[in-house]
């Protein structure tokens, strides 16, 4: 897949109900999608055949949808019948699945109450978001000139296309000065999230992430948190300052992309992956690995 441009790949796309072929998943030039950002999606990761939290995924994909006032014209069941349906269709068994859902170019303004809902599904095969290697003894993130939105200003807790545009602009100013992700701060100054994850900390064997009151709460974040607080390492959801960053040990961010990836610098300060961080990655893997079904062993007789 390295260096293929994602509208020349092979494979069958899920759109409005039919498969079609990849090259022939095309929209008009004046979507309202486009234009306006009336676009939701979701970010999903199968392992071993089996999407990690799908139910959870479109569940949000719904809510995301309805937040930006436009319903799907398919339920959850449908939508968990047609991702399980793409992995088939394209032999995957672990890939990456993007589901998603636009309001079509059937009105051309701000207003587009009769615009058709549209939603397609693809998948493809993706490894780490990060390089391995780097993964390994951990990423440098930039910090973000732009900031998580005021919830007064911006849906901020819908999987919204539209809230991505200041990530990707924090994400290529990053990458051009060499780090690999920027952390963004929210509107108040507080430490917030990365471009695409959410961000943890360790001090003193305590986990520390920020409340998600301004940006999305992650579903690989909420995981995170259920196993740790599984092994009995206490997790304070709280309000971080970016002068805090100096007293942690260790970061580590996660997301469907990134799953969970140590960090070794932000700007200034600097961390050490760590036994947390090894910890949290094992267990991740653990969790989103599919469970073979035992072999029956036969009676003797």
């Amino acid at each position: 897949m390295a260096g293929v441009p994602f509208d020349q790949m092979q494979g069958k796309i899920w759109l409005n109900g039919e498969f079609v072929d990849w090259a022939d998943a095309k929209i008009h030039v004046l979507t309202h999608g486009l234009h306006y950002g009336s676009c939701v999606f979701e970010g999903e990761r199968a392992y071993g055949g089996v999407v990690f939290k799908s139910l959870q995924h479109t569940q949000r994909l719904h809510a995301s949808a309805n937040t930006l006032d436009f319903k799907l014209p398919y339920s959850v069941e449908e939508i968990e019948s047609a991702k399980a349906e793409v992995l088939r269709v394209n032999n995957f068994t672990d890939a990456y699945l993007r589901p998603f859902a636009w309001r079509g170019s059937e009105m051309m303004g701000v207003s587009a109450q009769k615009n058709r809902i549209n939603v397609a599904i693809a998948a493809w095969q993706w490894p780490s978001y990060f390089d391995p290697e780097e993964r390994l003894k951990g990423i440098r993130l930039d910090i973000a000139s732009y900031c998580r939105p005021d919830p007064r200003t911006a849906p901020v807790h819908a999987k919204a296309a539209g809230l991505y545009m200041i990530c990707t602009i924090s994400k290529h100013a990053a990458e051009s000065k060499g780090y690999a992700d920027a952390m963004m701060l929210d509107w108040r100054g507080r430490v917030a999230e990365c471009t695409g994850a959410n961000i943890f900390f360790v001090k003193d064997g305590v986990l520390h992430t920020p409340e998600p009151d301004c940006f999305l709460n992650g579903l690989t974040r909420q995981t995170v948190i259920e196993l740790a607080e599984a092994r009995g390492i206490e997790v304070n959801v709280r309000a971080i300052m970016p002068e805090e960053l100096d007293g942690f040990s260790e970061c580590f961010i996660t997301g469907t992309a990134a799953e969970v990836t140590p960090v070794a610098e932000i700007g200034p300060y600097h961390f050490t992956p760590g036994e947390i961080s090894k910890t949290m990655f094992e267990d991740y893997i653990a969790a989103v690995t599919p469970v073979s079904a035992p072999q029956k062993v036969a009676a003797a007789g």
